[in-house]
């Protein structure tokens, strides 16, 4: 479980009538629930894993008894050296029979009874994987709406310096160059907010496309005082887990599984079948479809089928299942060792991302004095234009950089916990803990200095 530090996000209010969604705002568990009844890729695998429970069943049903009524009305003429008839025959018959012994029936519903219990993995498996694109998207969206609201604050910090140069040029202070580049900087930034609100809306177009809706709401962003951390567990039992609860893993399992069910029903083929047969008729149509009294007529039997040639294709096809249940077994290999890769991969950059984090807000708070810092030199003369654009970039990069790891930790936080094994709900849970309302300058840090 992941170590929280922040008071539970609460649930998207629902909007009044006449009032714009964009007032309200939702978080990340809100959006989960509704992309879990909306997401056409987990619908279609909780789809899969009933068939794959129907198709069980439809094996199960090859073990059971068979029964069968047959009914049939006959016009016979006859004709010979002494007579020459016309009558009408019925016959009536139930027949139910029994399998005793079916090797090859027995381990095909073996290996359906895997496949149902893989397709339920893959199902948990889509979801996890679900959830965590969920969460990529959702996090995308906040760093775009960021982004622009980060380049509108450095235009107008940008800008206000310009003005200040514009004001000292005026008095014959400040260089014709260091109104050009400052003036040309603010130009750039004027077009990079039209990219950066086109890459805003097109990321809310993105969460949209899993939920089911447009997502016009206020977005949940990171707590302030959120202190982003991975719990104190281990790689190594993180690693543990991960082998233990995985669902990729257990589907892979469970196709090892069914090929190796699937291989002994091949072999099945080799073997005889003992079947119970029981069977009651009743007809008025004796021998050579001559007329006869009716007659009721029951019979019980042990039928014995044994497979004697078959054209070699029944040793072929084993053979074949023998390379198919290869192949299974060296997927599982790779899903097992993609677990490991995946897990430790996530644990060390969370806990590098942790420590960056740390490491950013200090860069962050250093930058911004070094701006304030030059804003005011400029205003005696000490330094440049340049100089001043250079501590504003280097501000906007320290927030750009800051929000970036912090995004960055939380998908990494995603990914360890869904090649761990943990359920979405209470990855996601975890997450929204950490989230609260709040407005993309906020989080960007954008405050009245600017």
């Amino acid at each position: 479980m992941l170590a929280v530090a922040a008071a539970l996000g609460q649930p998207a209010a629902q909007a009044p009538a006449g009032v714009s969604a964009s007032t309200f705002s939702t978080d990340l568990m809100q959006l989960y629930r509704e992309a879990r009844l909306e997401d056409p890729q987990v619908l279609a695998s909780f789809a899969q894993a009933q068939a794959g429970k129907e198709h069980q069943r439809e094996a199960m049903g090859a073990l059971l008894p068979q029964l069968s009524l047959n009914a049939g009305s006959n016009r016979i003429h006859q004709e010979n050296d002494l007579v020459q008839q016309s009558y009408d025959s019925e016959s009536y018959s139930l027949v139910l029979r029994q399998y005793l012994y079916n090797k090859a029936a027995w381990e095909n519903y073996q290996k359906f009874k895997s496949l149902a219990r893989q397709s339920e993995s893959q199902a948990l498996d889509v979801q996890a994987e679900a959830a965590v694109e969920l969460a990529r998207r959702y996090f995308t969206a906040l760093a775009a709406e960021d982004e622009l609201e980060l380049v509108r604050a450095e235009r107008r910090t940008t800008q206000k310096s310009l003005d200040r140069v514009n004001a000292l040029y005026e008095k014959q202070l400040a260089l014709v160059t260091d109104q050009l580049d400052l003036k040309a900087r603010v130009d750039l930034l004027a077009a990079q907010e039209v990219d950066a609100r086109n890459q805003a809306r097109i990321s809310r177009e993105a969460l949209a496309e899993i939920v089911g809706r447009p997502v016009k709401e206020k977005l949940n962003r990171i707590r302030d005082d959120a202190q982003l951390r991975v719990s104190a567990q281990s790689l190594e039992n993180w690693v543990r887990e991960g082998i233990a609860l995985n669902p990729a893993l257990k589907a892979s399992e469970s196709g090892v599984e069914a090929a190796g069910a699937a291989l002994r029903s091949g072999k099945g083929g080799h073997y005889p079948t003992v079947s119970l047969n029981l069977s009651a008729q009743e007809t008025n149509e004796g021998y050579n479809n001559s007329l006869a009294p009716r007659t009721d007529s029951y019979v019980a039997g042990v039928g014995v089928q044994v497979p004697l040639y078959s054209g070699g294709s029944t040793s072929a096809r084993v053979r074949g299942l023998y390379q198919d249940q290869l192949a299974a077994e060296q997927e599982l290999e790779a899903i097992r060792r993609r677990v490991v890769k995946e897990i430790t991969s996530a644990y060390l950059t969370a806990n590098s991302n942790g420590e960056k984090i740390d490491a950013n807000r200090l860069a962050l708070d250093s930058a911004k004095l070094s701006r304030v810092a030059a804003e005011k030199a400029l205003t005696y003369g000490m330094v440049n234009a340049v100089d001043v654009l250079a501590s504003v970039r280097n501000e906007f990069r320290a927030r750009r950089d800051l929000l970036k790891t912090q995004y960055e930790f939380l998908s990494n936080v995603f990914t360890l916990n869904r090649w761990a094994g943990k359920p979405p709900a209470e990855s996601v849970g975890s997450v929204n803990n950490w989230l609260s309302p709040g407005s993309p300058s906020q989080a960007a840090g954008v405050g009245s200095d600017y």
